[in-house]
């Protein structure tokens, strides 16, 4: 479980680099670095100059926290995550939102790269996360509880919060952007899952899949925190093509969505600030 000492390292260390109280969190997937540029007044903190934080070694997340304003929101941007498939633990893979927490954050948007489960979805999609299938064969809550987080069983039946997606379908529609509504299924990595994994995901309702997001999601519901996320189609999943997965083909895709990602979560955060 993650010490009480550690959260006030990480905190101490942000005060002295930054004065921003920031109310949304926002963290960026691979590829994603567009939203960290439209940020206005930042101040920019490598991981590394914050105590317990856990690096990024992922190749597209560059590994910095970027605070400021975004459509006059005071933000915090994960420019870059830890993922359970580096190594880390659980409580180190969301540390960074129980620091959020602490600093004040009562609304996270996560986003993610994933592979297209549902043959509906295409490479350069979006789609709002609206519930998941934790595949990772674990829970970032096991241990002992810190009852001023939140209870020993949190309540998952709206972990994705249901007006956000709404408030985020009408930016979608607004700004033009084709959003689908789909069901995240995560597993550890970092092997990509195999064909009968995505039939399997498939026929469970999964229709996107992916390596984190949810350990972030969880603890984030269990501080009490409103949650939106929104999952870009890097790629068909295992098996819907005949060709084998390679991460390039991640980065590519997600730079393609790039700045449709960018305006989407702008749209948003002007519709719920």
């Amino acid at each position: 479980m993650i010490g009480a000492e550690k959260i006030k390292e990480a905190l101490f260390a942000i005060g002295e680099k930054n004065s921003i109280r920031p109310k949304i969190g926002i963290i960026l997937g691979s590829g994603l670095g567009g939203v960290a540029s439209a940020v206005q007044g930042s101040t920019v903190i490598p991981y590394e100059e914050i105590p317990n934080w856990p690096r990024a070694t992922a190749v597209g997340h560059a590994g910095r926290l970027v605070f400021g304003t975004l459509e006059g929101a005071p933000i915090v941007v994960m420019q870059g995550r830890a993922h359970y498939y580096e190594g880390y633990s659980m409580d180190e893979v969301t540390f960074p939102v129980r620091v959020f927490g602490e600093l004040g954050v009562t609304s996270l948007i996560a986003t993610n790269a994933s592979g297209g489960i549902n043959l509906g979805y295409k490479p350069g999609d979006l789609a709002a996360i609206y519930d998941h299938i934790n595949f990772m064969g674990t829970n970032p809550l096991i241990g002992p509880n810190n009852d001023k987080w939140g209870s020993r069983f949190p309540d998952m039946t709206y972990a994705y919060d249901r007006e956000y997606i709404d408030v985020m379908e009408s930016a979608a529609k607004d700004e033009k952007i084709t959003l689908h509504r789909g069901v995240y299924a995560a597993f550890s990595g970092p092997s990509y899952e195999t064909p009968a994994e995505i039939r399997m995901a498939r026929v469970m309702g999964g229709d996107l899949a992916g390596m984190s997001t949810v350990p972030e999601v969880i603890v984030a519901n269990h501080m009490g925190m409103r949650v939106a996320a929104v999952s870009c189609v890097a790629n068909y999943a295992a098996g819907v093509k005949p060709e084998k997965l390679h991460h390039r083909e991640v980065l590519e895709g997600m730079a393609r969505a790039s700045d449709s990602m960018t305006g989407l979560i702008r749209a948003f955060v002007r519709r719920i600030y």
